[in-house]
């Protein structure tokens, strides 16, 4: 092993909106908190998932190859149906695409895709 995975980062316009939405489907806390910076965690000091101010930003544009996503978040999720509401609610906007039974595909409030992944899971 050369090291570990210390976070995952996302640029985006609105550091703390971004990591409220993902604090609140993940059930995490704000662990820092600054104008350009803001990092979630489990637990307080964890340091899980981190958002970054991007002035010029530009959002992935699914499924559009012009602006490739590049990356994406699967959610595992045990009732997607409850799930959807949730993120909805939240801010997430549904976008096409999904595998019957399971996943289905949303955007963030800053538009980076995700998926709610609710199917049997691959041996």
């Amino acid at each position: 092993m050369i090291g570990r995975l210390e976070k995952t980062v996302l640029d985006c316009p609105d550091p703390r909106a971004l990591a409220a939405f993902y604090a609140a489907v993940l059930g995490m806390r704000v662990n820092e908190d600054g104008d350009d910076w803001v990092v979630i965690g489990t637990e307080p000091g964890a340091r899980q998932s981190a958002f970054q101010r991007v002035t010029d930003w530009t959002a992935p544009d699914r499924p559009d190859p012009r602006r490739p996503q590049q990356l994406h978040l699967d959610i595992r999720v045990d009732d997607v149906e409850t799930a959807e509401h949730e993120v909805l609610a939240l801010g997430a906007r549904r976008l096409p695409g999904e595998l019957e039974g399971r996943y289905r595909v949303f955007a963030d409030p800053a538009d980076h895709p995700f998926c709610l992944v609710f199917g049997r899971r691959a041996a």
